[in-house]
Order: C-alpha cells, then structure tokens, then sequence
C-alpha cells in the first residue's frame, strides 16, 4: 500500500492562501525552536510572513521545521471589571 506523501512544512506555507491562520516553528539563534502562531501574509522563494497578535513575523523558510493549519481564535473574552 502506497501512502500519500504530505507535504513538506516548506511546501505546505507556499501553496497556503494568505490569510489562513497558521503555527509556524521554526529554529533561532542558539539552536533552540520557537513558534509562531497567526496569520499568513505571504511566501516567496526565501521567507513566509505571519502576523502575530504582537507583529509581522519574518520567518527564512530554510530554519522552518514545522507548519500547518490551525482552526480560528476562540473570542477573545471581555475584560474583567471591578464591582
């Protein structure tokens, strides 16, 4: 039985249409792995964007490990009030 091959992270992040929510992991400075998790902007030959809720992540898609497709945010609760 032959199964079908996924796709690479890599992959995966080019053929993503921007604006799909994403986690993204991918390796920093030390050897350490880091995520980060929102909305894709774009891909091109060298990098992926993803807008976190802080800011536009630049992200080389050579350091890229990992990346897939998560469901929406849950609604973000009111803030709490003092009585």
């Amino acid at each position: 039985m032959v199964r079908p091959t996924q796709p690479t992270p890599q992959e995966f992040l080019a053929a993503a249409a921007p604006g799909t929510r994403v986690v993204v992991r991918y390796r920093i400075a030390g050897g350490g792995l880091t995520d980060a998790l929102g909305h894709l902007v774009d891909t091109d030959d060298g990098d992926c964007t993803v807008r976190t809720r802080q800011a536009d992540v630049v992200i080389p898609l050579e350091l890229v490990v990992a990346a897939k497709e998560v469901p929406p945010a849950p609604p973000r609760r009111p803030a709490r009030t003092s009585d």
